[in-house]
């Protein structure tokens, strides 16, 4: 969205993820990422670790579910989101602020690691395979991921773009029949 931070972070899972149901029924997953900043020594000729960063992490829906049966504690992870505030009031009465990250994209790092990937069924509503409205509905979460319904992104059906009818439904090139187009190439 517009006027929104968002930034990408790199490191490991303090903890497995821990998932929760709002009182709507919507799962959210919570989980802390620790990144350390690496930087080269010249004089020293070693690699030095700097502050770690504990970022506070939420995802939302399906990608909650998918991140709490993906992930463990100690996993090499690379997320992208939002950055939100957050001020509350604590036990003892005073007033705290906290900053967190809103996830909208999650997965392994494979410096390290290999992973099996295997999709899931469901309707999404958007990311890349997804149709329908796509992007975010107005509180702001994300809707869908990779996978989805729809008519349009990449996994929906396939569009015709007004082209010429004729040879494999996933060949661009074929044509398979009389077309506005010569047969040379135009360049």
């Amino acid at each position: 969205m517009a006027g929104d931070t968002v930034i990408t972070i790199i490191g490991n899972l303090t903890a497995k993820p821990e998932i929760r149901y709002t009182n709507s029924g919507a799962p959210v997953a919570s989980f802390t990422i620790a990144s350390t900043p690496r930087t080269f020594n010249r004089q020293a000729n070693e690699w030095q670790d700097g502050e770690t960063l504990f970022m506070r992490c939420s995802a939302w829906r399906d990608m909650a579910e998918n991140v709490a049966d993906s992930l463990d504690k100690g996993m090499r992870v690379i997320a992208q989101g939002r950055l939100q505030q957050r001020s509350y009031t604590d036990r003892e009465g005073a007033q705290r602020t906290v900053v967190e990250m809103q996830v909208d994209e999650i997965g392994p790092s494979l410096w390290r690691a290999k992973a099996q990937v295997t999709r899931t069924t469901g309707g999404g509503q958007g990311g890349y395979q997804g149709g329908g409205r796509g992007g975010y509905n107005q509180g702001g979460a994300p809707q869908g991921g990779y996978q989805g319904g729809g008519n349009s992104g990449y996994g929906g059906q396939q569009a015709s773009y007004n082209a010429p009818s004729g040879g494999a439904t996933d060949d661009p090139w074929a044509t398979g029949g009389a077309t506005s187009f010569g047969d040379e190439p135009p360049f």
